[in-house]
């Protein structure tokens, strides 16, 4: 099903390759892209996080230096960023702003342009990330009931979670401010809905946390690209879509720029599950969910019940069977279905730029 239009790939008049074709490493791919939308985007949330609110908070959070708490592998994270994925999502909005240009609708606001992006759009794109980091800060949040003594001490981990708590709720109020500035209701409510659909998938993930290294519920392919829509791409989608209404796009391209992201996010977030099983290591111990797409599709390949008998020796059942070549499969084909979105855009270095961050994301060893 996925192989054949895989096979198939994408290429238009503007000339973008098929995914077979390959490009280059993700490093790459997001150092040229912010080139092309003006400035690096790790300095996209810099206004917020050097406000004397969030700097209160980060001294208060360096009292757990030392303890288990995941809020400092979050924070560690936002320092160092070997993977340079914290900053995608809002590269992708400027990106996509950039490609399609301004509307022939609304040339009385061009002049607010720089590298071809409108300052609101801009702004959209910090939204996005304070958004997205938000939920990573509150991801931090651990199970006070489910500690185990060689966690550390309770009082550490109460105090870790207020931390938590207190610095996501201050990025998402932060994030709600800026998008009321932006004046434009179906962006306001857009960017609402986005909320409300993470808000939803992590209730999901939260609710299946206590069963990451157990048996989970026998959920299809279908169930889990609906969870994960939720939980992973609604955000970008929608930024993406917002990003043209901003401009003043037509109903047609803000359903492409929509499609787009959603589609390129699953490929990234099929690309990560894929990682454990594809990856080329010395260690054949790498941990990986239950949850990811390999696991549920071999699920479905091999039935509940030869699924039940394989499950000690999991990882190497799916490897040998059909879930990862599958999820691979699956992975490209939300990728070629991305480029085809971008092919309603005009040929540009940004759309280039795009179209690079998908084949990027759909490469394997």
């Amino acid at each position: 099903m996925w192989g054949a239009l895989l096979r198939r790939g994408v290429r238009g008049a503007g000339g973008l390759r098929c995914l077979s074709s390959g490009g280059p490493p993700w490093s790459q791919v997001v150092s040229e892209a912010e080139k092309i939308v003006g400035y690096p985007t790790s300095f996209m949330s810099l206004r917020c996080l050097l406000s004397d609110e969030l700097s209160n908070i980060a001294m208060q959070v360096r009292k757990l230096v030392g303890t288990k708490h995941p809020l400092l592998d979050t924070a560690r994270g936002f320092v160092y960023d070997s993977r340079n994925n914290l900053q995608m999502r809002g590269l992708v909005v400027l990106l996509i702003s950039k490609a399609a240009g301004p509307s022939t609708a609304e040339l009385s606001f061009q002049h607010d342009m720089v590298s071809g992006i409108y300052s609101s759009q801009r702004s959209l794109a910090e939204i996005t990330e304070l958004i997205h980091t938000a939920f990573l800060v509150h991801r931090g949040i651990v199970n006070i009931g489910e500690l185990k003594s060689c966690d550390g001490p309770l009082k550490d981990m109460q105090f870790g979670n207020k931390m938590a708590v207190l610095s996501g709720d201050f990025l998402l109020a932060n994030a709600c401010t800026s998008l009321a500035q932006l004046q434009n209701t179906k962006v306001v409510e857009l960017i609402s809905s986005a909320i409300g659909d993470l808000v939803q998938g992590i209730y999901y993930e939260n609710s299946k946390s206590s069963e990451e290294n157990c048996l989970t519920d026998d959920i299809g392919i279908s169930r889990w690209k609906e969870q994960v829509f939720l939980s992973h791409s609604a955000l970008l989608a929608k930024s993406c879509q917002a990003a043209m209404e901003l401009a003043k796009h037509s109903a047609e391209i803000e359903d492409m720029a929509f499609q787009y992201g959603k589609h390129m996010s699953m490929s990234h977030k099929l690309h990560s599950d894929l990682q454990p099983f594809v990856k080329e290591t010395s260690s054949d111990t790498m941990a990986f969910s239950l949850n990811s797409a390999p696991a549920i599709l071999h699920q479905e390949f091999c039935g509940r019940e030869a699924w039940l008998k394989q499950i000690r020796e999991l990882q190497e059942a799916i490897k040998a069977g059909k879930g990862v070549t599958s999820a691979i499969d699956l992975c490209r084909c939300h990728g070629n279905r991305a480029l085809a979105a971008l092919e309603r855009f005009p040929p540009s270095e940004a759309r280039d730029a795009l179209a690079n961050i998908v084949y990027a994301v759909t490469r394997f060893p």
